[in-house]
């Protein structure tokens, strides 16, 4: 029985077409370095691969919170730095104002003092990071505190994932920590203007009680800068295994795919001279 010439140009067609898609993977294989590239490559591999990648998409989101986050802590920790220098250089005028070898008229001129004082740590207590208030709570667009000592923020410190469950406030409550030192440093001018000397005294023991609790804040911004770089080292370690776990899943054995695609080089030119001898048939060699 003979088989019909078109039956064997529909098989030649075929085996054409396919050893022609093996060809064009084995390149794409080699090409790319990955053995999946399309979904027919291996679709339980491609699944597990994107879901490595989502995991190293939320690393990096992670780790691009985590770099806010440090930058923010570090300009709390010198704006809280400065502040508290600044309690300290009103606590040692206090000292002196409140000596007897001091007069009215010494009091009085140092008013003027505790002004710039007052008025530098507003300054700081309207800190900016890329343009968002650090003192202002979740308020990060509102100026936290106008030159009287209106605080316009609110009481909800801002704050950022570091991981899939751990939130760290990295922003602040800017009425909890300046507030009081501006009604003190207030209150200090008052009393230098009026010569008070025992209002000078309990001044001066408020800001011993604000240089101490702006001391506690500036500790707990140090334990938070701690936790920060323990997490991003946490990430660190997580990224290399994710990206050496698809790496293992997606990359091509290079030694291996080259010999395969050789292979199928070589399959694909002796498909094509096995085709060319059967095209070249005429009806006449079948009828013989």
């Amino acid at each position: 029985m003979r088989v019909a010439t078109l039956t064997k140009y529909n098989l030649v067609d075929y085996n054409l077409s396919k050893i022609t898609n093996d060809l064009n993977r084995a390149s794409q294989i080699v090409s790319s370095g990955k053995r999946i590239n399309t979904l027919s490559d291996d679709p339980a591999g491609l699944s597990h691969s994107l879901g490595l990648k989502s995991t190293l998409a939320n690393i990096d989101q992670l780790n691009r919170n985590i770099e806010l986050g440090e930058s923010w802590l570090v300009a709390s920790e010198g704006a809280l730095q400065h502040t508290q220098n600044l309690v300290t250089e009103a606590k040692v005028l206090c000292i002196q104002m409140a000596s007897d070898s001091n007069s009215a008229v010494d009091r009085q001129s140092a008013v003027a003092v505790v002004q710039n004082i007052r008025d530098e740590i507003v300054s700081l207590a309207n800190t900016q990071i890329s343009g968002r208030y650090i003192f202002s709570g979740t308020e990060t667009d509102v100026k936290p505190f106008e030159l009287d000592g209106t605080y316009n923020g609110n009481d909800i410190p801002f704050a950022i994932r570091a991981g899939n469950d751990s939130l760290v406030q990295i922003g602040s409550d800017g009425e909890a920590i300046f507030a009081d030192i501006f009604t003190t440093l207030d209150d200090l001018g008052t009393a230098l203007q009026s010569d008070d000397v025992d209002a000078i005294n309990t001044a001066m023991t408020e800001l011993d009680l604000h240089a101490e609790r702006v001391s506690t804040k500036i500790s707990d911004v140090g334990s938070k800068m701690n936790r920060m770089e323990v997490k991003k080292n946490i990430l660190a370690d997580l990224s290399i295994s994710t990206t050496e776990r698809l790496s293992e899943i997606e990359d091509a054995d290079f030694v291996e795919a080259t010999m395969n695609l050789k292979s199928v080089e070589m399959a694909y030119q002796a498909a094509l001279a096995s085709s060319a001898s059967i095209m070249e048939l005429s009806l006449v060699d079948f009828l013989r």
